[in-house]
């Protein structure tokens, strides 16, 4: 039987162009921590679903993934990827036209800082200030000493202890009656935080985002009243040996989504999808946290991310490619 085609309909069957947006294998780095399983599993639902792809999930970890993307261009997709301490590595990979940084994994980047309790914030409403928080220093109790004023850093060996302690002496808290605990673990910073909020105690001290603790404790992050110097935070509050430490924000951490130049190329429409895809740290702390009320791997915490968040992941996507995960959910 002869079909007649419309012109239209005769000149897409004809264009080179036609397949361009098909999809095809594509490959996902599943990295071993809670955030990035879940972006993993979101990531793999949606392209299976709605864009038709065939997406395989395949072990990862930061460097190894990297290096194996930069080297033999797979995997395809790597959903969150910190950046910053792989610079050099990435950037190589894009000038070789083998890498693209695809959009952020974090819309608001990592997120770090000094944190107090809202609870405190809405009795004392200065404590959201450093200021504010230096000339209340009694409402923050020493555990050991009430003498002096409590101000919880990272454990010993971490890179965040020479961060916070470099800002907790440009600050001079010292002066004001602050004294450095170190809480041994990071199990017990967390767990300090915990205990804090369940008694209505105060709390002071370093932590980041997105992080279940952030997502189970409504946590107000310190103003400095300063903005982030990024270039004397990397030259100076990072480094031990930093002699003359100035007050700072912390800069957002780079949490990117990585993808292989040839996925970029043979799946636009997925890979646009990839770019737009950014969560927000409040609501991947929320995540984070009930994948550890609920013991849950990767693949539940995806069917709860896409079942209680549509108004966040719709906006992803088109109109008919979100209809389509909504039928297969």
């Amino acid at each position: 039987m002869f079909v007649r085609l419309t012109p239209l309909a005769l000149l897409v069957a004809l264009s080179p162009f036609a397949q361009a947006d098909e999809c095809g294998d594509v490959t996902i780095a599943d990295m071993n921590w809670n955030s990035a399983t879940l972006m993993a599993h979101v990531d793999q639902f949606i392209l299976e679903n709605g864009y038709d792809c065939n997406a395989e999930l395949v072990p990862g970890d930061t460097m190894p993934t990297g290096v194996s993307m930069t080297e033999k261009g797979e995997p395809d997709i790597a959903p969150e990827f910190w950046s910053n301490s792989h610079k050099d590595m990435l950037q190589k990979g894009v000038d070789e036209g083998k890498l693209r940084f695809a959009g952020k994994a974090f819309s608001e980047g990592g997120e770090e800082g000094f944190w107090v309790p809202k609870y405190m914030v809405d009795k004392h409403p200065e404590l959201a200030t450093i200021e504010g928080i230096k000339a209340n220093a009694k409402l923050f109790p020493h555990p050991e000493d009430d003498t002096k004023a409590a101000f919880m850093t990272c454990p010993s060996g971490w890179t965040c202890q020479i961060t916070a302690g470099h800002l907790f002496d440009a600050l001079n808290m010292e002066e004001s009656g602050f004294e450095l605990v170190d809480p041994g673990s990071g199990a017990a910073l967390a767990g300090s935080i915990a205990r804090a909020y369940d008694r209505g105690n105060s709390w002071l001290g370093y932590y980041w985002s997105p992080t279940p603790v952030l997502g189970r404790y409504d946590m107000v992050n310190v103003d400095f009243g300063v903005e982030a110097d990024p270039a004397h935070y990397e030259s100076c509050i990072t480094q031990e040996d930093c002699e003359n430490p100035k007050v700072t924000a912390y800069p957002p951490s780079a949490v990117n989504t990585i993808t292989t130049e040839s996925f970029a190329q043979e799946s636009p429409a997925a890979y646009e999808y990839i770019s737009k895809r950014a969560y927000a740290n409040a609501d991947m702390s929320a995540m984070m946290a009930w994948m550890e009320e609920n013991q849950a791997d990767g693949e539940i915490a995806a069917f709860e991310f896409l079942e209680s968040y549509p108004h966040v992941w719709t906006q992803w996507v088109p109109e008919n490619v979100a209809d389509k995960v909504k039928k297969a959910l």
